[in-house]
């Protein structure tokens, strides 16, 4: 075989890995909803330190192990807490389905001064399922809160126990490592209440297992 030959050879060898490369890269980019964002690096939660429904501590090392749903709320609400409780509480064995880790929804009340953990135990036992509620005050709430990429905001002056918090309606997805995986975005509708539509955001969870 002489030089010319052995050139082609290696030639047609390059080719072939170049559009392997190409091919596995486009059959293996996973394509997800307008409304899903998933981290590429997944995203470092701080150490953070809260009290769940049972008055236990909360820590990061609660998260491990677990395909966590987290989304902010209070007991007040009027509409997407109950609304998004419900939903994810529906949603929830069709999720466990495709996942070999257990799913659970992790609740945030945002308001410290009347959501006690006694008080959450009861708000989340009525909608049954894996279900996690944890509180902290704001100065171990709001670092946490902001490091997931959420906020929320309570009235200056609240007018005596019937203000309403302000806060984001998006879902985090966090995975078994303690890591942002994912947020799910609401729906913005017109006339109708901001959240995330669960039967999309099983398609993409479904699609990053």
């Amino acid at each position: 075989m002489n030089l010319k030959q052995n050139v082609l050879l290696v030639l047609a060898a390059l080719i072939s890995v170049c559009v392997g490369v190409f091919v596995f890269q486009s059959t293996s980019k996973i394509e997800f909803s307008e409304t899903t964002f998933v981290y590429d690096p997944q995203r470092v939660i701080q150490p953070f330190e809260l009290q769940d429904e049972t008055n236990t501590v909360f820590t990061n090392d609660n998260l491990k192990g677990y395909w966590d749903l987290v989304f902010l709320g209070y007991l007040s609400c009027p509409d997407v807490c109950p609304m998004t409780l419900a939903k994810l509480s529906r949603i929830l064995p069709e999720l466990q389905k495709v996942s070999d880790k257990p799913v659970r929804i992790v609740f945030v009340s945002v308001d410290p001064k009347r959501d006690t953990p006694e008080n959450m135990a009861k708000y989340i036992d009525y909608f049954g399922g894996n279900i996690k509620g944890v509180r902290a005050e704001h100065k171990n709430l709001f670092p946490f809160v902001r490091n997931l990429g959420l906020m929320y905001s309570i009235p200056d002056q609240e007018i005596e126990d019937g203000y309403f918090v302000d806060h984001s309606a998006s879902i985090i997805l966090v995975n078994p490592d303690a890591q942002i995986e994912a947020i799910f975005k609401p729906e913005i509708v017109l006339n109708q209440v901001p959240t995330v539509d669960t039967q999309t955001m099983l398609e993409d969870f479904k699609k990053l297992m």
